[in-house]
């Protein structure tokens, strides 16, 4: 298997001297590609801070982290911008859409930063909107459409440029029980189907159920692994469930 992202011993503070909070303890683990990899914890067990290293937005106080072998804890400043608009993609709870541009004009947006020639444009929105059956609403602006569509838009300008890796921060977090549902049968298809390697932050039982594997995080450390293999998801709903009852944390939304 070829190792997209691997973390060996990340350790985060904040703070000084005399008043220092360990954020991230020794955290390692790797996400193999095609990998939907979720990662769950209570409210201060570091998942969040853990996002942040590693989508390079924060930096670490000790240990590296390589996506395909490039250690990014290693990178210039200067370079850190261009490293990620060229190698991540990001989901975001609140959508980040730009509401005066139409959901295409949103889309192609990340296809300008990266410089793509405008003649194949037009040709990759219409072929990301097909597979995320967002077509009809592409001359939409982003008020005129709903919560779920919104975030399908926001999925489609994450993938638009083939990331190494994408990154989801609570992506239902926003979303009606009904509106999550598609959300994450759309990430589930672009994990499966366009072989997406995807990381994702939630507090909620049920859409990390939808991941293949789950690590749990407790006062900065993992405190365990979960993986699918051949469960259910209702099997491994019930799973999930059980750890965080362990833990005290995450909730249990049915939809």
């Amino acid at each position: 298997m070829n190792t997209i992202l691997k973390l060996e011993h990340i350790q985060k503070y904040y703070g000084n001297e005399g008043n220092i909070t360990k954020a991230i303890k020794d955290i390692s683990f790797s996400v193999e590609a095609g990998e939907f990899l979720g990662i769950m914890g209570a409210s201060g067990s570091g998942k969040t801070t853990l996002l942040n290293c590693i989508s390079t937005i924060d930096t670490v106080s000790a240990g590296h982290i390589f996506l395909e072998g490039t250690d990014i804890t290693e990178i210039n400043p200067k370079s850190l911008a261009g490293f990620r608009r060229e190698n991540l993609g990001f989901v975001f709870q609140d959508f980040n859409l730009l509401d005066t541009l139409t959901i295409s004009e949103n889309i192609a947006l990340a296809l300008a930063i990266n410089k793509v020639p405008a003649g194949s444009v037009e040709p990759r929105i219409w072929d990301i909107a097909g597979k995320l059956n967002i077509s009809d609403i592409l001359n939409k602006y982003p008020y005129q459409v709903s919560g779920g569509q919104k975030q399908r838009c926001a999925c489609a300008r994450a993938i638009i440029n083939n990331p190494k890796l994408l990154l989801a921060d609570e992506p239902t977090g926003a979303l009606d029980s009904h509106s999550s549902q598609m959300l994450l049968s759309t990430i589930q298809s672009i994990n499966e189907q366009l072989r997406a390697t995807i990381l994702m932050v939630t507090h909620d039982a049920f859409t990390a159920s939808y991941a293949n594997r789950i690590l749990f995080l407790k006062d900065g450390e993992i405190f365990m692994e979960l993986r699918k293999g051949n469960d259910s998801r209702s099997a491994f709903f019930d799973k999930i469930l059980n750890v965080l009852t362990m833990i005290g944390g995450g909730q249990s939304h049915v939809c």
